[in-house]
């Protein structure tokens, strides 16, 4: 049976750690070839070196595609090595501080700016004209936090908001080129964003989270992964201006129900993957 994604280019930004390094397995398990970003300092060709030893065809690219050099330095990348450009992952993103909003730093809701928003938006930009001509499409990353209110991250949450919107509205205005835009959505995922220990997220934050996850446990990121590459594929090429909740059922849930939950129910599906920085990549102000 062939492979979703044989034959397809992607660009996955934030490919180093978290669900960002579960993506990049995944598609080139699915048959893709990749550039995979991340600022420098992480370890984006420790997952692209990983990627080649398995077989696969990836190469990693270090730089803030939240800047228009480094974002067109990217897309170029891409397409002078494997001639085009399928598919963009906007899967790079900060949650670098946890309070409430009038003692929210200034410095911290800009970082988050240029991270999940400046960033979003400049590579979509300079995708768009190669997208067009392979009739691609573009995954970004949203979250629960844009589709409900949440204490403490409110810019967090606000700049997901921004980004289903923006999906949503490149979804209607590409359509008639042919390009697909969604946005994948995840809830409580097992990476250092929702630990105390990695991310910016306090001891009682951390406990609340998954005891509101109806699943009462993390997601993993092999499990945001998935519906990533179904979206990008060509099995979903109805799917347009779209957000896919990959959370647990937290969003339609109230109270602490993840509580009721026995332990025989909470154990995550084995992973395939080999993960070497699920924990790593949280950035704290």
């Amino acid at each position: 049976m062939q492979r979703r994604l044989e034959g397809k280019v992607a660009i996955i930004t934030g490919a180093g750690t978290g669900i960002g390094e579960a993506i990049a397995h995944k598609f080139a398990l699915e048959g893709a070839s990749m550039i995979l970003n991340g600022l420098p300092g992480d370890p984006v060709e420790d997952v692209a070196a990983a990627i080649r030893k398995a077989g696969g065809n990836a190469v990693a690219f270090l730089g803030d595609i939240s800047q228009e050099l480094y974002a067109r330095k990217c897309i170029d990348l891409a397409v002078n090595t494997y001639r085009k450009l399928d598919i963009l992952v906007n899967n790079a993103g900060v949650l670098p501080h946890f309070d409430e909003t009038q003692d929210f730093p200034v410095d911290a809701f800009e970082y988050i700016t240029q991270n999940n928003i400046r960033s979003v938006f400049i590579m979509t930009k300079f995708a768009l004209p190669h997208l067009q001509k392979s009739k691609g499409n573009i995954v970004s990353a949203g979250s629960e936090a844009g589709g409900q209110g949440l204490p403490m991250s409110t810019a967090y949450g606000g700049s997901k908001a921004w980004i289903h919107a923006f999906m949503q509205g490149v979804a209607v205005e590409q359509a008639k080129y042919g390009v697909r835009a969604n946005c994948v959505c995840p809830g409580p995922i097992d990476t250092a964003m929702t630990h105390k220990e990695h991310g910016a997220i306090d001891r009682k934050t951390e406990k609340m989270t998954v005891q509101g996850t109806p699943m009462g446990r993390r997601g993993t990121p092999e499990e945001v992964a998935n519906i990533y590459a179904f979206i990008a594929s060509d099995e979903a090429s109805y799917v347009t201006g779209a957000l896919w909740f990959v959370d647990g059922g937290s969003m339609v849930a109230k109270g602490a129900i993840g509580k009721e939950v026995p332990s025989s129910v909470k154990d995550a599906p084995a992973s395939i993957f080999d993960l070497k920085h699920q924990q790593e990549g949280g950035r704290k102000i």
